[in-house]
């Protein structure tokens, strides 16, 4: 930035102090006058931000949001003093300063950065981005919120007619001009969503409007608010992290040995946990007889016991498992052990935080998969697509791998979601989904099962599979 670009932030920024300064003694009222817009958006951060973080806030005004959000360690800075006074008596618990984004020099990293209502207001929204990459670890999430440049003429008349506070000229940004600037700071968007088609609370209609409607594809254009989660562009981990493989097995005794050798070493150790399901084909004594004939490699067996369903065998062995990065096999071996390397490298490089396998990319052997099974997973991967806001191509293949501290976090917030889901599979799809965590896909190679028999029942597991797009939609897309 030139000096004279220098001197005309500074100038606009002590202009922005004079003005929130002398509208701190009035914040407290618009708030209360306009309660529902207020309490939905904290709903919004809510989501993404679950209690006992530590959430670091810009622009953070008299306090309501980031007080909302219930933090461990909560920082919140301004431009204003005397926001920041209003700040530190209603909430001493937290911790409020006078700083300008446009200068920061953090010397803490948070694992939320929230930016709420404020683009509008930045001299240079970039070097704000930029400077907030201080705060950031590489699991940090930034959540944005900022208004939708169509609702610039009803804000306006809004002002005018004593229903919002006047403010000062601001940025009128859409989206693309919001990640754009992300990006050229260094951040990759994860997700963006529409929020409040309706910003006041008309019985029935705000309800319908806010919850339905403004998730439809073409009315969410028009919400009042839109909403980003990025991170910080991946760098590429030194280390080598070690690796436990969980194997459900039913009924795979002739598949074990198979998997035992064909199982690559991963990281700075390798071990696989096979969890039987209560075989009645001696999967658990070949186990067993395999173990004693590989002294050389760490190779578990954990009886699924009165437990039943893959969901269920998988949560046991990511239970006991002892390794840095969690990874599913299937024991049917219709998704080869030789490609688990380029999920251990997407997962460590950084490129994603949730890798899972793609079936229908790559030409499939003749009778890996039957028709049906094949036109069901094509639509429900296009409906979980939509409800779920990441790219979905194929939600059934068994092949999924994630860091453990991440699915420790899943299962500490497994209350949201319950114990809903019989596969396993969506499980953590929906909990990698509500930490945020970037999804990629790895396509496979799909191949014809050469021993024993399927588990899914195409009816049966179809109507299940309706029922979680149903379940997803009500706690991820309509909330």
């Amino acid at each position: 930035m030139t000096s004279s670009g220098r001197q005309s932030t500074s100038s606009g920024n002590s202009t922005l102090a004079a003005y929130f300064d002398e509208a701190a003694s009035h914040r407290d009222h618009w708030v209360a006058r306009n309660r529902y817009y207020h309490d939905k958006l904290a709903e919004s951060f809510a989501f993404h931000i679950p209690s006992g973080n530590t959430v670091f806030e810009v622009g953070s005004g008299t306090g309501h949001l980031l007080a909302a959000l219930k933090p461990a360690r909560g920082l919140g800075i301004d431009l204003s003093p005397a926001m920041v006074r209003l700040a530190q008596q209603s909430y001493p618990n937290l911790e409020f300063r006078v700083e300008d984004a446009m200068t920061l020099n953090a010397a803490e990293k948070f694992d939320y950065v929230v930016i709420s209502d404020l683009l509008g207001f930045l001299p240079d929204v970039q070097c704000c981005f930029e400077n907030l990459r201080q705060a950031c670890h590489s699991r940090t999430r930034l959540v944005i919120s900022f208004y939708n440049a169509l609702w610039q003429p009803l804000l306006a008349l809004a002002e005018r007619g004593g229903l919002k506070a006047r403010q000062p000229a601001q940025n009128w940004l859409g989206m693309a001009d919001v990640e754009n600037l992300l990006y050229l700071a260094g951040f990759e968007v994860i997700l963006r969503q529409p929020r409040l088609l309706l910003p006041v609370n008309v019985p029935l209609l705000a309800p319908l409007c806010n919850r339905y409607l403004v998730n439809l594809p073409v009315l969410g254009h028009l919400g009042l608010v839109a909403m980003i989660v990025a991170r910080l562009k991946p760098v590429q981990a030194k280390q080598s992290p070690s690796v436990s493989i969980i194997v459900p097995a039913r009924n795979e005794r002739g598949n074990i040995e198979a998997v035992v050798q064909q199982t690559p070493q991963l990281g700075d150790h390798t071990e696989l946990i096979f969890v039987e399901g209560n075989s009645t084909d001696g999967t658990a004594q070949e186990i067993e007889r395999v173990i004693a004939a590989h002294p050389d490699k760490d190779i578990k067996l954990i009886p699924q016991g009165s437990g039943r369903g893959k969901g269920d065998a998988v949560r046991k062995g990511f239970h006991a498992a002892r390794c840095d990065v969690l990874m599913i096999l299937d024991a049917d071996l219709t998704v080869s052990p030789e490609d688990l390397p380029k999920f251990y490298h997407t997962l460590i490089s950084g490129l994603g935080e949730f890798v899972h396998g793609s079936r229908f990319v790559y030409p499939m052997e003749k009778r890996a998969m039957r028709f049906l099974n094949m036109l069901g997973n094509k639509f429900f991967s296009v409906a979980f697509t939509h409800v779920l806001g990441q790219r979905f191509k194929d939600t059934l293949c068994g092949t999924k791998v994630l860091f453990r501290r991440d699915y420790e976090k899943i299962a500490a917030n497994r209350s949201y979601f319950g114990e809903f889901d019989p596969f396993g599979d969506f499980d953590l799809i929906f909990g990698a989904t509500k930490l945020d965590l970037k999804i990629v896909e790895i396509p496979v190679h799909y191949r014809e099962r050469t021993y024993g028999t399927t588990n899914i029942s195409r009816f049966r597991h179809g109507w299940l599979l309706l029922r979680m797009v149903w379940y997803a939609l009500w706690k991820i897309k309509l909330v």
